[in-house]
């Protein structure tokens, strides 16, 4: 886990699945997933929620605890549909970093997002580990579920 995956929004990059598909380069195993290094990295300051937010276009927030409206209505919204699909809080994450720092939000995520199987990480988007389960990714209809 790397403190430069952690998008603005809250979202931790290494737990997606476009990160995830570009670092273990499963195009070349046959997976079509899109690929991106992630939202700081890009230059992107936020995947989610840039286009609808001056403060982030102005890049005068880090992270969206930051601002006075923290948790605007957009960062809600897109934080319940990750709650209820992906087994993440946007929210919850940039409380975290706010409360007791970065190193503890990555500490808790690396622990939670380990594979146990090989150690890699599992996608919050599918609850799958790209490393080691990727005759599972191929045979998935819906990518971005998981399996309940």
């Amino acid at each position: 886990m790397d403190e430069s995956l952690l998008a603005p929004c809250g979202m931790n990059c290494a737990v997606c699945s476009a990160y995830l598909a570009k670092a273990n380069a499963v195009k070349d195993k046959g997976l079509r997933y899109p690929y991106c290094s992630g939202c700081r990295a890009r230059n992107k300051q936020c995947a989610f929620l840039k286009k609808r937010c001056p403060r982030l276009l102005q890049g005068k927030v880090q992270f969206c605890f930051e601002c006075p409206t923290f948790p605007c209505a957009t960062l809600q919204k897109l934080d319940a549909r990750y709650r209820s699909r992906y087994h993440m809080s946007m929210v919850e994450n940039l409380r975290t970093i706010q409360m007791q720092g970065v190193k503890r939000l990555l500490a808790q995520e690396k622990k939670k997002w380990r594979c146990p199987h090989c150690g890699g990480t599992i996608c919050c988007h599918n609850g799958l580990c790209f490393s080691c389960q990727q005759d599972a990714l191929k045979k998935r209809t819906q990518r971005y579920r998981w399996d309940e």
